[in-house]
């Protein structure tokens, strides 16, 4: 990937299996971001004879395929969320690609169910008929992952989901997520805390410097003197049935 006359992405090899879960780790600025926008073909890598990303093994796959396997929630969709609608409403527009629902357009019964037992999985079909804007954090970010939710997608893409969320909320969230792994979706988290990651996610993608810096099973990576290189900073790495935290040190 190249931007103007600089490289803000290089990725010399990887493949993802269906069905496997992968979290990518790294600092500001490394790529992680770019990373998954060339996923979900949102930018494109320098042209090349032989296509060098390929989606299901396709060289060019429809971005209606794309989209249809695909559901993504970030913390920047959450701050797009300055609408007064109902929170079923919300998840019901993920079957339209829109933030609620589209004019002139008559829900079915079947696709209402739908959007309330996205919400009923995820812990809050109680927040159905409640105003988005007035949930909290924790409660709009799971109502967005249930809005990608009821499409059925194959692969969930959480980048950076916990941002601005409180304890409670990183709990949910993080909770939401080995729910859909355990269903046999893949869970791809893009993070900068240790914290995020589940444990059910084995394998862990390190970026720094617009490159993969590590790829490979979080037992090895997730270490005290490789995360201090990745963030070049001393840091020590903390493991608990299966969560790592990360802390400082002096």
């Amino acid at each position: 990937m190249v931007r103007g006359d600089r490289t803000i992405l290089h990725v010399d090899d990887f493949r993802l299996s269906e069905g496997e879960h992968v979290a990518l780790l790294g600092p500001n600025g490394a790529g992680k971001s770019t990373f998954i926008q060339l996923l979900t073909r949102e930018v494109f890598p320098v042209w090349r004879p032989e296509a060098p990303v390929r989606f299901r093994g396709q060289e060019r796959p429809l971005l209606s395929d794309i989209k249809g396997a695909l559901g993504i929630v970030s913390s920047t969709m959450h701050e797009q969320v300055r609408v007064h609608l109902p929170a079923v409403e919300v998840v019901i527009g993920g079957l339209y690609g829109t933030l609620g629902l589209p004019l002139r357009t008559e829900v079915s019964e079947a696709d209402r169910a739908a959007a309330v037992d996205a919400l009923d999985r995820l812990g809050i079909a109680g927040v159905a008929g409640q105003d988005i804007m007035t949930l909290s954090t924790g409660q709009a970010r799971r109502v967005l992952v249930a809005r990608e939710l009821v499409r059925d997608p194959q692969v969930l893409v959480y980048d950076e989901p916990c941002t601005g969320l409180d304890p409670e909320g990183m709990y949910h969230v993080r909770k939401t997520m080995s729910v859909l792994a355990a269903e046999g979706r893949s869970v791809i988290l893009v993070t900068h805390y240790p914290e995020d990651i589940i444990p059910e996610i084995g394998r862990v993608l390190l970026i720094k410097d617009s490159a993969i810096f590590a790829d490979g099973p979080k037992e090895e990576l997730l270490r005290d003197e490789v995360l201090s290189d990745l963030f070049d900073v001393p840091l020590a790495v903390d493991e608990h049935e299966g969560w790592y935290s990360l802390r400082a040190r002096y």
